[in-house]
């Protein structure tokens, strides 16, 4: 057996069904190889940072890794933005990346780099199998590395000469390494009852729709209860508990959490702001408050927060529930308000949300708490353009389960630029995405943080930078280049009306809103 074969079928007998890449000539065996495995998909993807950021989105929906495939130190940079995105959602993803043949190295051909050098700050496990026969279990050990825990990226590098030789066997799957338990559950609940106003912070699988419960009873026992401002994956919409979603802005993080002298997290750190303001706190939690913790990404918050809630004896009803939201439909200037409300109106019912929409999300968010039930994926390591990708793995994640879920991208314009190969993808395997653009011709966040730091008013110099006009980007027409058709919106009852229609048919579709 081939050594490539070894790695495919490996992964396959683990339990991976998806490739998601971009190769190039050292990897045309493993190419090869997919057609002999007919368990694993293969998915072509224009750009390598549409294959890691699909992975991402794949696992946070699937519960699995796929696999990547990346071509060379060139191909993972490519892809680099997005698996720092994934390594902070902790999903577990396994990256195969190809290097030259160990015969070729010392010729320092034009595309020879240090891949380990390269990948290692983005790695959760690492290894290179440099012969076929290390091929297979190094394989089946990059798929348990990948699932951590927590999930993280597993990197195996993989030379040219080690596919193509023979000497390769398959390995039998790894046992999947057990969750930590949640730590000092008794001293958490004895500082809770000490507490005047104790709070907790959550993500992970605390917030998936099968373990909200747990929370909910939390805060019917006094418990004030947070999510991390970007978490992984959230169920929400009419009927489930919404925990209250700490803010982007530190100020107004803040001004939430004021008066907490307790702050526990479960399955995360301590909060802290997205990045340093002139004479603005880092951390915030606040002084003089105390902070426990059930543990981090490793433990599941689901049982933290279960064994927290027990020990508490805590209500097991009476919990305050999303109520539902229909609102009546929109009418006027198009803007991030009047599109959360077509949202709202128009939710399928189990829709999965990857939003990349940058300032239009601080409108959405809020406003579709009580639509339809549907999970939220948030953008969790601030490298902006994952939300094509993001749904594109979604979709194929919920395409593999058989489901009807109707993903929805939500992204802003500068965001959506940095991907927009995702769109080919989506059209190329039908997948059930409505992208949505919100297309205001700038980098509007950056507007924002140039007033926020206090680096003064826009300039010319500085408006060149941070707007997206002249020219224009006509995303109707990029995306029928891409092979996705698409409808230009301006008014608040134009995109109720093309919205509600491109969410009931099949197949990608994409609506630019110019707000």
């Amino acid at each position: 057996m081939l050594g490539a074969d070894a790695l495919v079928k490996t992964l396959a007998d683990c339990g991976v069904t998806l490739c998601l890449g971009n190769p190039g000539t050292s990897e045309m065996h493993l190419v090869a190889a997919l057609d002999r495995e007919p368990r694993v998909r293969p998915v072509l993807c224009l750009f390598e940072g549409v294959a890691t950021g699909a992975a991402d989105g794949y696992a946070r929906i699937a519960g699995k890794p796929a696999m990547t495939l990346l071509h060379l130190g060139p191909g993972f940079l490519n892809g680099g933005a997005y698996l720092h995105d994934a390594r902070r959602a902790f999903s577990p993803v396994i990256n195969v990346v190809g290097d030259h043949a160990t015969t070729h190295a010392h010729l320092d051909a034009p595309l020879a780099s240090d891949v380990e050098g390269l990948v290692k700050p983005l790695a959760g496990w690492l290894d290179a199998a440099r012969t076929s026969a290390e091929s297979g279990p190094k394989a089946a050990a990059a798929y348990a590395g990948s699932l951590g825990p927590p999930g993280c990226n597993a990197f195996l590098l993989l030379p040219a000469d080690a596919a193509w030789s023979e000497g390769g066997e398959t390995s039998k799957p790894q046992a999947a390494p057990a969750r930590r338990a949640p730590s000092d559950v008794d001293a958490v609940a004895n500082a809770v009852r000490a507490a005047k106003k104790p709070a907790v912070l959550l993500n992970g699988d605390a917030l998936y729709a099968e373990h909200l419960e747990h929370a909910a009873r939390l805060q019917a026992a006094g418990v004030v209860v947070f999510l991390d401002t970007f978490a992984t994956r959230q169920s929400r919409g009419a009927g489930r508990f919404a925990p209250m979603r700490l803010p982007y802005f530190a100020e107004q993080a803040l001004a939430a959490l004021e008066g907490v002298d307790l702050l526990v997290t479960a399955g995360t750190k301590h909060p802290v702001a997205f990045f340093a303001y002139p004479g603005k706190p880092g951390e915030l939690t606040p002084e003089n408050a105390k902070r426990m913790s059930l543990g981090g990404p490793e433990i599941s918050s689901a049982a933290a927060v279960a064994a927290l809630a027990d020990a508490l004896d805590a209500p097991r009803q009476g919990f305050a529930l999303a109520a539902p939201f229909a609102p009546e439909a929109p009418k006027g200037a198009l803007s991030p308000e009047t599109i959360a409300t077509s949202l709202a109106r128009h939710m399928p019912e189990g829709a999965i949300v990857a939003d990349d929409s940058v300032t239009a999300g601080m409108s959405l968010y809020p406003m579709t708490a009580g639509a339809a039930q549907h999970d939220w994926l948030f953008h969790t390591g601030g490298a902006i353009g994952q939300g094509m990708p993001m749904a594109v793995g979604a979709a194929l994640a919920a395409q593999e389960m058989k489901s009807d879920r109707r993903v929805l991208a939500l992204c802003g314009d500068g965001a959506a630029a940095y991907t927009l190969q995702a769109l080919w993808t989506a059209a190329r395997e039908k997948l059930d995405i409505t992208f949505v653009v919100f297309a205001n011709k700038a980098y509007r966040i950056l507007l924002v943080e140039l007033f926020r730091t206090g680096a003064g008013n826009p300039g010319p110099a500085s408006n060149a930078m941070l707007t997206l006009s002249n020219p224009t980007m006509e995303w109707t027409h990029l995306a029928q280049g891409f092979g996705v058709p698409a409808m230009r919106c301006e008014t608040a009852e134009d995109f109720d009306r093309r919205f509600a229609r491109a969410i009931a048919q099949p197949g990608p579709m994409l609506i630019e809103a110019i707000v």
